[in-house]
Formats: C-alpha cells, structure tokens, sequence
C-alpha cells in the first residue's frame, strides 16, 4: 500500500489539474456567451426573467437565433419540440406527449434553464406546483418542467420580440397585451 500511495496522490494531482483547466475554460465560455449578449443589448431584458441568469438565457438564444424570426411564441415552442402531441384515430384515443421533433439543443438549454429558475420564480414554481398537485390530470414533475420550459420559451420570445422587460402581471395573466396595439389592458375590461 505505502508503495502505491506516491501513485495515487500523483493521479488525484493530475486530475485537480484536469478540473481547473475545465472549469477556466468554461468560465471563459460563459464570459464570451454573455459578452455577445450584452453586445446584442439583451442581456437586461433576459434577466429581467427571475431566476433565468444571462448565461442559461444566451444558451437558449445560441439554439433559437434571432427570436424576431419566429411568427409566435408557439412556433418557438415547437422548434424546441416542446409542444404536445396526441396520438389519437377513429377510435382510439392515445397518449398525449411531447413531440420531440425540435432541436434537442434548445430542449436541453431550456430544460436547465428551468431547473435554475424555478427555486427563483415565485411564478414558474406556482405553475409547476399546479401542475402537480392539480386534480384530475395531474402531471409527474418532470412533465411539469417541460411544461415549464415550454412556459420559459414564450416568456423570451415575448420579451424579445416586443423589447419590454419582464411584466409578472402579464405572465400571471392578471393583464393581458392585444397583439395589434402592444399596450396592456385589464383583463376584465377585454372580456
């Protein structure tokens, strides 16, 4: 044993090494990925998100590109291959699932995006918590997330495509914007 042990501490050695040459380079990676956000002046709107950090938020971007792109927020979700999907013929009424037929990339980004937000999110965590405890069709957690992802995703795209910071108003649904004149109107005056 005591012939080993030079051995051993020259491998744990090596493998410190090996970590802080990872983790300096990923935190270089991060810095660039929140440089090129701030460049593209989005880096406040985006924060603006509680609980999403400037880098899960360049993460998703870096999948999605230009958001302005995309003709809804629905259409962002889809490309993520985050939107639901049922299986159903003449008779036969099968399972509703996600479609995964998006770009895994964007799923992973903002799957991770959502498990940082949502100790952060008083609104995402009460969705999730609906989710879950609801009655009737009750969602496992980690259908709950993807809901939430999904959730996270129209929430960017809102805030991008229309340059406003963050309203949780709106995301709570206490107000809601009209399409054609962008201005906020309560929800009891719309109805």
């Amino acid at each position: 044993m005591a012939a080993q042990r030079p051995c051993a501490l020259e491998r744990i050695g090596l493998v410190l090494a090996d970590w802080q040459t990872t983790h300096a380079l990923l935190s270089d990676v991060e810095n660039r990925m929140v440089g090129v956000l701030d460049a593209m002046g989005l880096t406040a709107l985006v924060t603006s998100i509680p609980g999403l950090s400037a880098v899960g938020a360049a993460a998703i971007l870096a999948e999605t590109g230009d958001l302005s792109r995309f003709a809804s927020a629905r259409s962002v979700v889809k490309h993520a291959g985050l939107n639901p999907v049922e299986n159903t013929s003449a008779t036969l009424r099968g399972i509703t699932r996600v479609s995964h037929r998006g770009r895994p990339g964007l799923r992973l980004a903002a799957w991770r995006a959502v498990w940082a937000a949502l100790p952060n999110n008083q609104i995402l965590a009460d969705r999730f918590t609906h989710l879950t405890t609801r009655p009737g069709h009750r969602l496992t957690p980690a259908k709950a997330r993807t809901a939430c992802a999904a959730t996270l995703l129209r929430w960017l795209h809102a805030i991008i495509t229309r340059g406003e910071k963050f309203d949780p108003r709106i995301a709570t649904g206490h107000t809601r914007t009209t399409p054609h004149t962008r201005t906020t109107t309560p929800l009891a005056a719309a109805a």
